[in-house]
């Protein structure tokens, strides 16, 4: 449990430090190399102490560097900054210290020049004490929860109860090896190492145990900068000789033969520009570091492996090559479930959607299914503060695939209860692979409850309507458009759909452009449907608009008058039973915002005859306008309550 004043420290160490060091990875640093040299000091101190003890780290010619030296009140403001400077920069040369503390001080510095805040900084770390104590973790953990979001490296510090989660559904044990690929902080490892102490509570580690348990914990990462922090917050937490190491997994082949009963990792999920080009030894060819990530890690587990790995929403559902072969590898070794998080985990880092991908070897080849987990609520709001609130589906997904992985390892059959049900959904993986895609989108497998009992024929759309989807790619990007001129042609927009307005819109093309594109020509009585972003919205294209083409997000439908009535069309298509339906295989990066011409093609609608279609429109006309008169006589009633209320105050 978190200590509140060495909270309160920790925070007063960063106001002091704010309006000088203003960016909170740079204050990370500043209090890391600090309390680093407050705490040798301490366990100099502590040798001393000892009968016949002596310095250990500030000792032949090191002495003037001692922290009690630093804080002497004789010392001048000046003098103290010289003396700090010249000391964390020599620091690393140190042949007193371990190598982990040189690691630490490596290329240090101090980004201001200013006495007094430095005084006052130094003032505050002199609070600290050193021990290996959980408080003092647990300080270091929430020092790096101010990191934030290292964009332009892809890098998002995972939440500490996601990280917690994927260790308890994962289930490492004290006798296995782990690693995380891309450590950051060392989130998953110290998670991990916390996860088996508690396991083995009833018996606790011997001191051995303990050790070859500290030995088996391993992390790489690309930034120096996360190694350092790495180290510091493992040792924090009790370890020694933390096991952390500056390596390029994608790209390096020195640790590629290396195998691990146990791999976890939240990886990167920006890709540089050009790709990355990692060696041959890949199954998969790609270039986007979260695909190779998950590929690095199917490859890494041992043939009785598990891992769990963050992913960006597109590894799920992307249409790409390499994002299929990938699904198709894991689908067929190694995966046992999919579980999707609520768009916002990362705020107010990013507003990337994310899964987790459970991987279990064993587990994979005793069962022939996949489990799909929609986690609805983590028990946080998803605004950019991440406010506690009381709804969480966390311990209920735990349990569930604890309970899943129980039953399919002793090869007994998995019930659902109708509470498990709800968040659950349990796929045969000849259903994933029968369309070849391999797709692990967790609303493309839901069972569809809807039964047909209807007397009317149902018709495939695609024999009554002709379907266009908008131009792709950059034909109709903003950089080609131009104002509204005495040639122009409009480009039709979400918004006129969503508004059921199509005067609006400021977007238009040249002659030549939209000769180009006459094929995507909206006209009137053509019929719109909204297919990305705010999914479903329909209307009908009115009389005298503008010459114009639809843009990329729309789809326009030329219906078979001789069947449908176009009202009738539109009334069923924005029905409930229709629009669950087809947003039920609706894919995308943030919330269900796409689906595909073919898609939506494909449903089937009852199609009675031309004359009982008028008159059902007619019947819903006139109900429609029943409520509308309704709503009259209601805002009438109102007003009348209004007037009463107000003769009571005059």
């Amino acid at each position: 449990m978190l200590n509140q004043d060495i909270k309160r420290k920790i925070d007063s160490a960063r106001d002091i430090l704010v309006g000088k060091v203003p960016d909170p990875k740079a204050q990370v640093e500043q209090i890391t190399t600090a309390l680093i040299y407050k705490f040798m000091d301490d366990m100099d101190k502590e040798s001393v102490s000892l009968p016949k003890g002596k310095a250990q780290f500030f000792t032949n010619g090191y002495e003037k560097y001692a922290w009690n030296k630093l804080m002497d009140p004789r010392l001048g403001g000046h003098e103290r900054l010289n003396l700090y400077v010249e000391a964390i920069t020599r620091m690393s040369q140190n042949p007193h210290l371990p190598q982990l503390f040189r690691d630490i001080f490596k290329d240090a510095f101090l980004p201001y020049r200013d006495p007094e805040t430095l005084s006052l900084f130094l003032k505050e770390i002199n609070g600290f004490t050193y021990d290996h104590s959980e408080n003092l973790g647990d300080a270091f953990e929430y020092l790096l929860s101010i990191l934030g979001s290292q964009g332009e490296a892809g890098q998002f510090r995972t939440p500490r109860h996601i990280i917690d989660f994927i260790v308890e559904v994962v289930d490492p044990k004290k006798d296995e090896t782990i690693v995380d690929p891309a450590c950051g902080t060392a989130g998953f490892l110290i998670s991990a190492y916390k996860h088996i102490l508690k396991a083995n509570k009833e018996k606790p580690l011997t001191p051995d145990e303990k050790k070859e348990l500290m030995n088996n914990l391993i992390g790489y990462d690309i930034s120096p900068d996360m190694v350092k922090l790495s180290l510091v917050n493992m040792y924090l937490h009790g370890f020694p000789s933390p096991h952390i190491y500056e390596y390029d997994t994608l790209t390096s082949e020195e640790h590629w033969d290396d195998q691990f009963d146990v791999i976890m990792a939240n990886p990167p999920f920006m890709t540089p520009k050009g790709g990355i080009k990692p060696h041959k030894r890949f199954s998969i060819r790609a270039k986007r570091s979260e695909l190779l990530f998950v590929d690095y890690i199917y490859e890494h587990l041992n043939p009785n492996g598990r891992g769990g790995v963050i992913v960006p929403e597109g590894v799920v559902f992307h249409s790409g090559g390499s994002y299929k072969s990938l699904r198709k590898l894991i689908v067929q070794n190694s995966l046992v479930a999919v579980i999707s998080l609520p768009k916002g985990v990362f705020n107010p880092y990013s507003g990337v959607k994310t899964s987790i991908l459970i991987l279990d070897k064993i587990t994979n080849k005793r069962t022939k299914d996949i489990v799909f987990i929609n986690i609805r609520n983590d028990g946080f709001d998803l605004g950019a503060q991440r406010n506690p609130i009381k709804e969480n589906d966390i311990p209920q997904a735990v349990h569930i695939m604890k309970k899943y992985m129980n039953f399919i390892l002793n090869g007994e059959n998995f019930r659902l209860t109708s509470e498990e049900a709800k968040i659950i959904n349990i796929v045969p993986k000849e259903k994933i692979e029968n369309n070849g895609k391999y797709d692990l989108t967790y609303n493309r497998y839901l069972k569809d409850d809807f039964e047909y009992k209807g007397k009317w024929p149902l018709v495939e759309l695609s024999e009554i309507a002709d379907f266009v989807r908008g131009p792709f790619g950059s034909s109709i990007k903003k950089s080609v458009c131009v104002p509204k001129g005495g040639n122009t042609y409009k480009v039709y927009e979400q918004g006129n759909v969503i508004h059921n307005d199509f005067s609006i819109g400021e977007y238009y093309i040249e002659l030549e452009k939209f000769i180009e594109l006459k094929r995507f020509e909206l006209k009137a009585k053509d019929i719109v449907v909204t297919c990305a972003g705010t999914l479903g919205r329909i209307a009908i294209v009115p009389d005298n608009i503008e010459p114009g083409i639809i843009n990329s997000v729309l789809m326009r439908i030329r219906l078979n008058r001789k069947r449908i009535n176009d009202e009738f069309f539109i009334y069923l298509f924005q029905s409930d039973i229709f629009q669950k339906r087809i947003l039920k295989n609706a894919t995308g990066a943030g919330i269900a915002n796409m689906f595909a011409t073919k898609e939506l093609k494909g449903h089937k609608i009852p199609l009675p005859p031309l004359e009982l279609q008028e008159k059902l429109i007619k019947e819903i006309k006139s109900h429609n306008k029943r409520i509308k008169q309704y709503d009259t006589k209601i805002n009438e009633e109102e007003k009348n309550i209004e007037k009463v209320i107000e003769s009571i105050w005059k």
